[in-house]
Order: C-alpha cells, then sequence, then structure tokens
C-alpha cells in the first residue's frame, strides 16, 4: 500500500498497468460473489492495489498461472481449490524518438493489417477465437503447424488443467492505470493480449475494434479495443511479445487517440490514425513528463553538454582553485571513512591494499627491466656511467659491458614508492592510483631509443637530456592545469575512451604472447643465437614495440644463471622449461580468474567469497612462484636480473646542455605532455564515472598540477615517469565497492551501490612498494617470468568487463536472441551498431599501428593520434552513421 507521502506525489498522475483481465466462467457478477462465499475468500481474482510509482507514466504487466490443485483439495469441494500465481511488472513507455522497434513495429503492422472493425462477439472467447481466424486467414500467414485451439487455450490460466473451463483468467496482458491517492484506476476501455508460442515462426499482431463496450469481469468492464500479440519464445530482445505489446499499449494509453479511433470507418483510415498517433509520440518523447493531452508547456528532457567554450579556461588557476575548494572539506574523511563510524571496512581496505601491492609492484619490475633494455642500461646507472659513455668530445664511444648492468628495477621501484605516496596524500582523487602505463611504456620504449640516438650522434649526456625531456613535459603540465585545459577532455566520447582502454588491454595480451614466443624460440627451437632470427617472428606478430620490451628481450643480455660459460651465443635446448614456463602463465592466469569470479559462485560463505576475489591476485602470484622456485627446482626457470646501485638518488646536471640540446628536449617533451594529459584525465574520468557513484567530487585541474610536479622530482633525479593507471585505478574503485546482481530479461547486470572513498588503500600500498626495496634480489628474483606474463593477461581479461566496445563485438558471434536488452540494441538499428564497431576496429588498429610501430619516430606521433580520434569522431563518423545514433551508443544507458 502506498503512503500518504507517495500518495501525494502520485495523485493525479497517469500510470500504465498490466493487469490481469479475466473472469470466473459463470454468467454474473452475483455467481461470482456466490463463489467467493463458497471458497471462503479465496477467489481466484486479481486485487487493485495502490501500487506508488516514481515516474509518472508505466506499465504494469500481471501475468496469472494455475497451479494444479492437490488430489485431496479435490476431494474435499466439488467446486476444487487451485493456487493461482499473480506477478506483476512495471513497463516503462516506449519512447517513439529513440527506441527503433517502436517504428519499426507499426510498420510491419500497417504492413499487413489485421485490423476487424466493429466486432459484433460479445464473449472474450469469441473475441479473441475471430482474431484468431483473421489471422490464420491471412495470405501472408507462414505458420503450418499453428493450431487455433491450443493457441486459444494457451491465452488462459486453465490451459491444460483439471479444473479446466473453472478458473478462465488471462495469463500474459498489458493494462493502462492511474494512480490515485485511493489506489489504482484501471483504464478499461483496452487491453493487450500477450501469447508465446513454440509452434509459431514470426510474431502476429491484430486489433479488434467492438461495436460496443463488454463488461468480461474486474478491470474490463467496458472493453471496446482488444490487442493480440503473438511471438515465438526464442526472440530478440527488443522483439518478443511484451516489447510489441509495449508499443501499441503506449499508442492506446491516449484517450484522445482511441476517442479517434472510434471515428474511423475503414481499415485506411484507422491505419493513417496510427501513423499520426506515432508521429505525435515521436515529438513528444523528448519530454520526460508526458500528460496525455500532450501540453507543449512540458520541459524538454534532451539536453546536449555544450562544448567548453573560450571563457571556460579563463581566469587563470580557476579550475585549481575549484578543485580544492570541493575536495578540502571532506580530506579528513578521506582517512576516517570505514575506520571510524557504523559501516567499518577495515577487512575490505586490507585486501584492497594486498591487491594493490601485487598489481603495483610486479609491473614496476618489468617497466624497471623495460628501461634497463630500451637505454642499455643507462638510466639506472647513474651520472657517473653517463659521463664515461657519453662524456668528453667526438663520437660517442661505446659502454663497457659493466655498464650495462643497471639499477633500473630498483630506481623504478623507488620511484613508484615515492609518486604515489605523495599522490595518495595530496591528490583531490586518491582511488586514482599512479603508474608506468601500457601508453606510456611504449611512448617511453620509443623515447628512449630516439633519446639515446640523439645522445650518440651529438655527444650529450644522457642523464641530463632525460631529466631536461621530463621538465619540459612537467612545464607543459602546469600550463594545461592553470588554463584548465582539463575541460577539453569532455569533447571525448565514451567510445573514444573504450578505444583507448581496449588498446591498453590488448597491449597487455601482446605482451604475454611475445614472451611466450622469445622463451619457446629460446629453450624449445633453440633460435636465440642471433637477434634477427628472434625478432622476425616476433616482427610478424606486430609485437616488437610491446609494453614490457625488458622481459622479453632480455634475453639477448641473459643473467647469469640462464647463460653457460663459454659462450652467450648458444643455449642447450631445454624444452621442459618452455613447457613449464607456458603452464606456470597459464596457471597463473586461471587461478587469479578463477578466484576474482569467485564472488559469483554459490560456494562457500559470501564473506569469504569476498575475500578470496579481492585476494585473486596475490594468492596466484605466490602459488605459481613457489610451484616454479621449489616445486620444479631442477627446471631453469627465467627471472629478470637485478644490480644494485650505490647511489639511488643522483641529481642530473642540467648545464652539461647546450640551448640547441635543450631545444631539441622541448619539442619531445611537449609530445610526452599530451600523452601525460590524455591518460591522466581519461583514466580519472573512467574511475569518476557517473556509474561508480562517487561522491566526493572531482578535481581533474589539480591533479594533472601534481602530476608535474611529482615528475619534476622524478625526472631531476632519473627516475621512470609515473601516471593514472589502467586497468589499475578502475580495480582500485571496483575492489572498494559495494555490488548487487539484478537479472533483467534472462541477463545479470551488476550496479555499485557505492564505493568507500578511502586514502588508506593507496598510502599502505605505497609503503608497501617502499619496503620492498628491501626485499630486493630476495625473494622477489624469484617471482619468474611467466607468471608476470599470467599477471598481464589477468589484467587484461578483467578490464575488459563492461567495455562496450568489446560486448559489441561479442554481439558477431552470438544468436541475436541472445542479445542483452542493453540501451543501444532499443535505439540504433543492429546494422548501424556493426557499421559503428567496425569503425572503432578501425580507429583501434590505427592506433596500433603508430603505437606498436617498430619505427621509433612512429611512436613519437602516438599521442597526436589520440587526439586525433575527437575530429574523427564528430567529423568522420557522422557523415556514415547518423548523429542521432551516435549518441545513443555512446550514451551511458
Amino acid at each position: 500500500m502506498c503512503s500518504t507521502d507517495s500518495q501525494a506525489l502520485l495523485g493525479g498522475s497517469l500510470l500504465v498497468v498490466v493487469g490481469a483481465p479475466g473472469y470466473l466462467k459463470c454468467d454474473t457478477d452475483d455467481a461470482s460473489e456466490t463463489r467467493e462465499e463458497s471458497l471462503r475468500d479465496e477467489a481466484f481474482d486479481t486485487v487493485n492495489s495502490s501500487i506508488v510509482s516514481g515516474e509518472s507514466i508505466r506499465f504494469f504487466v500481471n501475468v496469472n498461472l494455475e497451479v494444479q490443485p492437490t488430489q485431496s483439495a479435490e476431494s474435499e469441494s466439488p467446486g476444487g481449490y487451485g493456487l493461482l500465481h499473480t506477478s506483476r511488472k512495471y513497463l516503462k513507455l516506449k519512447n517513439f524518438e529513440e527506441e527503433i522497434r517502436a517504428q519499426r513495429d507499426l510498420d510491419g503492422f500497417l504492413a499487413r493489417a489485421r485490423i476487424i472493425l466493429n466486432e459484433t462477439a460479445t464473449s472474450l472467447d469469441d473475441v479473441l477465437r475471430a482474431m484468431l481466424c483473421r489471422l490464420a486467414q491471412d495470405p501472408y500467414n507462414s505458420e503450418p503447424d499453428c493450431n487455433l485451439d491450443l493457441l486459444t487455450a494457451m491465452l488462459f490460466t486453465d490451459a491444460g488443467a483439471p479444473m479446466e473451463g473453472k478458473v478462465h483468467l488471462l495469463s500474459d496482458t498489458i493494462q493502462g492505470v492511474t494512480a490515485t491517492v485511493t489506489g489504482v484506476q484501471y483504464q478499461q476501455s483496452w487491453i493487450c493480449i500477450l501469447c508465446t508460442s513454440k509452434a509459431l515462426l514470426r510474431r502476429h499482431v491484430c486489433i479488434s475494434r467492438l461495436v460496443r463496450p463488454q463488461n468480461w469481469g474486474q478491470n474490463s468492464c467496458e472493453v471496446r479495443f482488444v490487442i493480440l500479440v503473438l511471438a515465438p519464445p526464442k526472440m530478440k530482445s527488443t522483439k518478443t511479445a511484451t516489447e510489441v505489446g509495449r508499443t501499441f499499449a503506449t499508442m492506446l494509453l491516449d484517450i484522445t487517440f482511441r476517442q479517434k479511433l472510434l471515428k474511423t470507418h475503414t481499415e485506411e483510415e484507422f491505419k493513417e490514425a496510427l501513423v499520426q498517433q506515432r508521429q505525435l509520440l515521436t515529438v513528444m518523447s523528448h519530454c520526460p513528463s508526458i500528460s496525455m493531452d500532450y501540453s507543449t508547456s512540458s520541459i524538454c528532457l534532451v539536453r546536449h553538454p555544450q562544448p567548453p567554450q573560450q571563457k571556460d579556461f579563463l581566469p587563470m588557476g580557476k579550475g585549481i582553485q575549484e578543485d580544492i575548494a570541493r575536495r578540502f572539506p571532506v580530506y579528513p574523511l578521506d582517512f576516517t571513512d570505514g575506520i571510524i563510524g557504523k559501516n567499518k571496512a577495515v577487512g575490505k581496505y586490507i585486501t584492497t591494499t594486498l591487491f594493490l601491492y601485487f598489481a603495483c609492484l610486479l609491473p614496476t619490475i618489468a617497466f624497471g627491466s623495460l628501461n634497463d633494455e630500451n637505454t642499455k642500461g643507462v638510466i639506472g646507472e647513474g651520472l657517473e656511467a653517463s659521463r664515461e659513455c657519453w662524456g668528453g668530445g667526438g663520437p660517442a664511444p661505446q659502454c663497457p659491458p659493466d655498464h650495462l648492468t643497471s639499477s633500473d628495477v630498483q630506481k623504478t621501484v623507488a620511484g613508484q614508492s615515492i609518486g604515489s605516496l605523495l599522490y595518495a596524500l595530496f591528490s583531490g582523487q586518491p582511488l586514482v592510483v599512479l603508474l608506468t602505463t601500457a601508453p606510456l611504456a611504449l611512448y617511453i620504449n620509443g623515447a628512449m631509443g630516439v633519446i639515446r640516438g640523439i645522445c650518440d650522434d651529438y655527444n650529450l649526456n644522457f642523464s641530463t637530456f632525460y631529466a631536461w625531456t621530463g621538465l619540459w613535459n612537467s612545464f607543459f603540465l602546469t600550463l594545461y592545469a592553470l588554463f584548465n585545459l582539463s575541460l577539453v577532455m569532455s569533447l571525448f566520447k565514451r567510445s573514444t575512451e573504450e578505444i583507448i582502454a581496449l588498446f591498453i588491454s590488448i597491449t597487455f595480451v601482446l605482451d604475454a604472447i611475445k614472451g611466450m614466443v622469445k622463451i619457446f624460440q629460446k629453450y624449445y627451437y633453440g633460435r636465440d643465437a642471433r637477434l634477427k632470427e628472434e625478432s622476425s617472428l616476433v616482427n610478424l606478430l606486430g609485437l616488437n614495440s610491446s609494453l614490457h620490451t625488458a622481459l622479453n628481450t632480455s634475453f639477448l643480455t641473459s643473467p647469469p644463471e640462464l647463460t653457460t660459460t663459454g659462450s652467450q651465443d648458444t643455449e642447450p635446448l631445454a624444452r621442459d622449461t618452455a613447457v613449464l614456463s607456458l603452464l606456470i602463465m597459464l596457471g597463473t592466469l586461471w587461478l587469479s580468474y578463477t578466484l576474482y569470479q569467485l564472488k559469483k559462485s554459490p560456494y562457500l560463505h559470501p564473506y569469504m567469497r569476498e575475500i578470496l576475489s579481492d585476494c585473486a591476485l596475490p594468492i596466484s602470484v605466490l602459488t605459481f612462484s613457489l610451484i616454479s622456485s621449489y616445486g620444479f627446482q631442477e627446471i631453469k626457470m627465467v627471472k629478470f636480473r637485478y644490480s644494485p646501485s650505490e647511489n639511488l638518488f643522483e641529481i642530473a646536471e642540467m648545464h652539461l646542455l647546450s640551448p640547441v640540446a635543450i631545444s631539441s628536449a622541448m619539442g619531445l617533451g611537449f609530445l610526452l605532455s599530451m600523452l601525460f594529459f590524455i591518460e591522466q584525465n581519461l583514466v580519472a574520468a573512467l574511475a569518476n564515472s557517473p556509474q561508480n557513484r562517487l561522491v566526493k567530487g572531482t578535481a581533474y585541474h589539480w591533479d594533472l598540477l601534481l602530476i608535474a610536479i611529482i615528475n619534476t622530482g622524478l625526472s631531476l633525479f632519473g627516475l621512470p615517469w609515473i601516471h593514472a593507471a589502467y586497468p589499475h585505478s578502475l580495480l582500485h574503485v571496483r575492489a572498494l565497492a559495494l555490488v548487487e546482481e539484478h537479472v533483467e530479461n534472462g541477463h545479470i547486470y551488476e550496479t555499485i551501490v557505492n564505493v568507500k572513498e578511502t586514502r588508506l588503500t593507496s598510502l599502505g600500498t605505497s609503503i608497501l612498494v617502499g619496503f620492498s626495496l628491501l626485499l630486493l634480489p630476495f625473494p622477489l628474483q624469484w617471482i619468474p617470468k611467466p607468471v608476470l606474463y599470467g599477471l598481464f593477461l589477468y589484467l587484461a581479461l578483467t578490464s575488459i568487463d563492461g567495455n562496450q566496445l568489446f560486448q559489441r563485438l561479442e554481439l558477431l558471434l552470438k544468436d541475436q536472441t541472445s542479445y542483452p536488452p542493453t540501451h543501444y540494441i532499443r535505439r540504433v538499428p543492429q546494422r548501424k551498431i556493426h557499421y559503428f564497431t567496425g569503425l572503432q576496429v578501425l580507429q583501434l588498429l590505427l592506433l596500433c599501428a603508430f603505437g606498436m610501430s617498430p619505427l621509433l619516430y612512429m611512436k613519437m606521433v602516438f599521442p597526436l593520434i589520440m587526439i586525433a580520434m575527437i575530429p574523427i569522431r564528430y567529423k568522420v563518423l557522422p557523415q556514415i552513421i547518423e548523429a542521432k545514433y551516435l549518441d545513443a551508443m555512446d550514451a551511458e544507458h
């Protein structure tokens, strides 16, 4: 029953309901009352319920199913007892402007109009039989197995029951209702009857207009219009009987339209009225508050966000001030939420911290190895090594092998810990995780090659040139923050964000594949004697610019434990190493993803499922590291190399470069700043997505300025650069979220209820990563590379959850009946959806072509390709697909 407040809220509003109209098979209402008394108030009857709705207009579905009574019940009473199951469900009004099926349902009906005007039958059974006969007589009918008697019986609850003919109610109907303070009042002049049968091959719709109103029981006392919808069970989610019925029920909801239909004399006039009503509903679908007189004073719903104007970028620093004013009042809550108060989440914080620790530490080790290989160990060796390799005049000498054993892993871990700690303490959105990300690693891979080449050609100090490039990057980032350029990110549509996100996931997958390819080349086939042979297959796969090149190319300068004495060019075959590496990688992926999905299973206690799911990554990494290191001690495994640094923090000598060299560093720094700008804001926007229900506000401008400050220090000390990481930031939000599941049309959907917005997990992770310096080389060096490859696959697999581009790629392999009832399935034609998906794939391939190109200078313009996706989305795609369809697929829901 509705409360007083709800009654006031919905009083006089129009509500659409699907009731359970029908009747007890008897002649008069008095007979029905007599039956109620004989059954002692256990009559099979629908009830007028005062159901409250937050929306002014809806549908309500009522499904009545009869359950066979027990034998004892039948023997007790001649009339027989039974159970009637009644289920009601709200249906939203069909949006004729956005939902394409509304137009197509009516077009299909008009093409094969099955309209009965002036039906003289008085009983419901006779009316339905006449409508079914009209369908059967249709020359376009292609239902050879259709049995009219069976279809007629399926419309009622007593089909096939022992009490057949005694409880005669319609099984599935749609009716309009009006919600008032006294309850729900049915619109009794029309009824939509639904039926799903396996004997049908296609959908059928028939409309019958009765000569005079008929009384067919409660809630159906003056029926003039009957809509019959028949459909096979296996249909696309937007083509079911309920969806078709929703189309025609929305049209008949208007009393003015029903009066107009009563005045028509021919089928052509009837169809013309339907077309006019469709046009009116298409116009009025723009507005949320639809009154049935279609008042022109309604407020329009569709409001497209305006692109930023020139005035929005001034005054300078306005965005930073607003960010601080928004986040500073809730800063203390970032430390106390979940610790003090009722809703404590200490256990959740601990498991999330452990997950983040492994998710950040292992890629950090990989990136350290990456920089080690790309710079030939120079970036981690300090200024003394740089002077020896690049000091003095004349051509740059070659560094001796001693200088190729670097401490990049150590320096990368130190930089990750310091940068993340500062960001966790002072950022506006602490749920964002900092890391050397995949696009940044690809760019650094190219940039380091260019920087190293410039230093070799012009005899420049590498550490100084690296520092100047980082300083210019921070300078441009500061300008972006001061002039509020983060507002430009509003031009990035959801489709563009998902292309970049899927590109990052692909880099993780390809790097794991590349690593396995190299291991098999070396240990299974013995093809690593020459660099050219080793890189040929990788180039064929397009992987030679992958994310963690160090993990995959360190075989060229193999660590001592993996090389034989006397020769580093030949290695005896060890096929057991290759096979075990493959099993370890796949095992790490299987165990981590199985535990991650455990929260959706019925096994164990819900609290235990949640803990195991949050700790999936630590458990799998530790398990398979122990298996490979101790379970198979006789088989050698590939591990990252490590050499301690005598001086971890040594500031670069900035005066060693000429003005011309500093200017060239500015060009590299500008391109780098564009990548930082896009990645930082993109990941922050995904973390702050409305579906995550974060409530403490955003701070894009302040966070960008903080990233500039952090990377200034990292550049001066020769530490690798960092910024917001994908998918780590989204997985961090997910780990702190309370998630609920709901089922819609047979599909399971997850909804985030709330998220614990805290700094404690990021702080704890940063501190643990810093303490990991004490764990080098043992025991961290015992983590084999195949485990890291399994980690990359796990991150890629979990990051594609909810990626709409990947979901639409899956549609190409699915039967239409398995399509989920998403917003774009309802609003966009199927062909347009596939066109849009194909265009996104082309943009993704373009991004991969530049980001993974073997040409170093193509990687340098990689950020420009990301920027180019904005004009592609706004200028090119609307020439191929209508703008309204593009907006529908870019919408959140």
